[in-house]
C-alpha cells in the first residue's frame, strides 16, 4: 500500500475511534454519573482504552516483550467497544419513548389561591436594585394579580433520568459483553468443515469427485497462530485433499516474527500439491521474503499462472492471480493479470481460478472461467459488517453464480483486528468437482 493510502487509512481509523469513544462517553459516563470524582475517573479510563488500539499500531514490532498482550487487550477492547456502541444505540428509542411518556404525564401548571391572611411581600422589604416604588418582577412562586400562586411542575426529576440512563447502560453492557465473549470463543475454536459439491459442465467424468480443500485469511499474527493454526492444517489433512488452495491473507507480520506459526504448512498432505495466491495483507509486509519462505514449506505460489491438475488422463487447469491491490504496491512485476495466467491454454479444459477478492470475478467471467475460489470477506467477521462488505464485494460468503462463472467465497480460518467472530465461524471448505449442468449445491 502506498504512503498516501496508509495515511488516509490511518486518519479514517483515528476518526472512527474518536467518534466511537465520544459517543460511549456521552451515554455511558456523562449520562450515568454526576459531576465529580467518579465521572473524572471513568473519563480517564475511557481515554486510556481509546488510545490502546492506536498504541497497538504505533508500537507494532517495537516491543521486545509484551506485544501479544498489548495486541490482545487493544483489539479485544475495540471489538467490545463496537458492540457497546451498537447495544447503546439500540436503547436510544427506549430513552426517547420514556422521556415522551414522562413529559405527557407531568401536570400542567396551576394557580393556587392564596388565603386571605397571606400577604404579598411589601415592596419596601424587597432587596435588590431599583426604586422602592418599582413593582417587583414576577418570579417563581410570585403572586400574580388575583391573589394566587402558580405552581410549575415542569422541572424534570434528575434522579429518574439518572436511574433510566444507568439501567439502559447496564443492559447494553450485558448484551455487548455477552456478544463479544461469544465471538472470542467462536473465533478461537476449531474451524467448521463445509462440503460443497460443484458441477462443471465441461469436466471430464474421470475427474468426478476431485477434492479441492480451500481456506483463506489465516492472518497469522501475535494474536493468532500456534495450536489454533495447527488445528486448521489438521482439519485440511483430514479431508484427504487432492489439491489444497490457500486463497490469500495468510500473514499479518514478517517472516522473522511468524516463522514458527507458519511452520505447520509443511505438514499439509495433498496428492497434487498445495497452492497459494497473495491477498492484500501480503502487501503490507515484505512480500518477496514471504513468497520465498512459503516455497521452503512445500507451498507453490501461483502468480498470474496456471498448473494442470490431472487424473486418469483428464485435466483441469488451476490458475492463480495476484490480489487486485498488488499493482499499487509498487513491487516490480506484481499485479493481477488474468490474461497472462490463461494465455495459451486449451479452451476445452475447465479452469478453476484462485483469486483472493470476490470482486475479481468480473474479470473471470469475461475470460470464461468456470469456477473462482476467493476469501477476503471473513464472512463479515463481526455482524453487521457483512452488509458493509457488499458495498465493495459482490458476495459475502458461500456459493453463487456470476454470469456463466461460479464463485465460492470461504469465510476464512482466522480473523483480523478484534479476536472475535460474530455470525461467521472459521471455515475450511471442501470443493468436490462433479461433471454436469450447473445447479446450486445442497445446503
Amino acid at each position: 500500500m502506498s504512503l498516501i493510502g496508509l495515511l488516509g487509512f490511518g486518519l479514517t481509523v483515528l476518526l472512527v475511534v474518536v467518534l466511537l469513544h465520544g459517543y460511549l462517553w456521552w451515554r455511558l459516563v456523562r449520562s450515568t454519573t454526576r459531576p465529580g470524582r467518579v465521572r473524572r475517573r471513568l473519563t480517564v479510563l475511557l481515554v486510556v482504552l481509546a488510545v490502546l488500539p492506536v498504541l497497538v499500531d504505533v508500537l507494532r514490532g517495537r516491543l521486545p516483550v509484551g506485544a501479544g498482550v498489548l495486541d490482545w487487550a487493544g483489539y479485544t477492547w475495540l471489538g467490545l467497544a463496537f458492540y457497546l456502541f451498537l447495544a447503546t444505540l439500540a436503547t436510544e428509542p427506549v430513552r426517547v419513548l420514556v422521556r415522551l411518556v414522562q413529559r405527557r404525564r407531568r401536570p400542567e401548571p396551576v394557580d393556587v389561591p392564596l388565603p386571605a391572611s397571606a400577604a404579598v411581600e411589601p415592596v419596601s422589604a424587597r432587596s435588590g436594585p431599583g426604586r422602592l416604588d418599582e413593582p417587583a418582577p414576577p418570579g417563581p412562586g410570585a403572586a400574580p394579580a388575583g391573589g394566587a400562586v402558580r405552581l410549575d411542575h415542569q422541572v424534570p426529576d434528575p434522579s429518574r433520568r439518572l436511574f433510566l440512563a444507568r439501567t439502559l447502560a447496564v443492559g447494553a453492557g450485558a448484551i455487548a459483553v455477552g456478544t463479544a465473549g461469544t465471538g472470542v470463543v467462536l473465533a478461537n475454536s476449531a474451524p467448521v468443515v463445509r462440503r460443497v459439491p460443484i458441477r462443471i459442465p465441461r469436466l471430464d467424468p474421470a475427474l468426478a469427485g476431485l477434492r479441492i480443500v480451500t481456506f483463506s485469511d489465516g492472518h497469522l499474527s501475535s494474536t493468532y497462530g500456534g495450536r489454533r493454526f495447527e488445528r486448521v492444517v489438521e482439519t485440511v489433512n483430514a479431508q484427504r485433499p487432492d489439491v489444497v488452495a490457500i486463497v490469500g491473507d495468510l500473514v499479518d507480520g514478517e517472516v522473522s516474527e511468524l516463522r514458527e506459526d507458519v511452520a505447520p504448512l509443511a505438514d499439509l498432505v495433498s496428492d497434487q500439491g498445495v497452492y497459494f495466491v497473495t491477498g492484500n495483507h501480503e502487501y503490507f509486509v515484505d512480500t518477496g521474503q514471504w513468497l520465498r519462505h512459503l516455497s521452503t514449506l512445500g507451498v507453490d505460489v501461483l502468480r498470474n499462472e496456471r498448473v494442470p491438475i490431472g487424473r486418469g488422463g483428464a485435466t483441469v487447469d488451476l490458475a492463480g492471480i495476484d490480489d487486485r491491490t498488488a499493482a499499487a504496491s509498487g513491487l516490480p512485476g506484481h499485479g493481477a493479470d488474468l490474461d497472462a495466467a490463461l494465455d495459451g491454454r486449451d479452451d476445452a479444459v475447465p479452469v478453476v481460478l484462485m483469486a483472493h477478492q470476490p470482486v475479481q470475478v468480473e474479470q473471470a467471467r469475461a475470460a470464461g472461467v468456470d469456477l473462482q475460489l476467493s476469501g477476503h470477506t471473513h464472512g463479515g467477521q463481526l455482524w453487521p459488517f457483512d452488509y458493509a462488505v457488499l458495498l465493495d464485494q459482490p458476495v459475502v460468503e458461500g456459493w453463487s453464480t456470476q454470469g456463466d462463472t461460479q464463485l465460492y467465497v470461504t469465510a476464512g480460518a482466522g480473523y483480523w483486528g478484534p479476536p472475535m467472530r460474530v455470525g461467521a465461524r472459521p471455515e475450511v471448505t471442501v470443493i468436490e468437482l462433479q461433471p454436469g449442468p450447473v445447479t446450486a449445491p445442497p445446503r
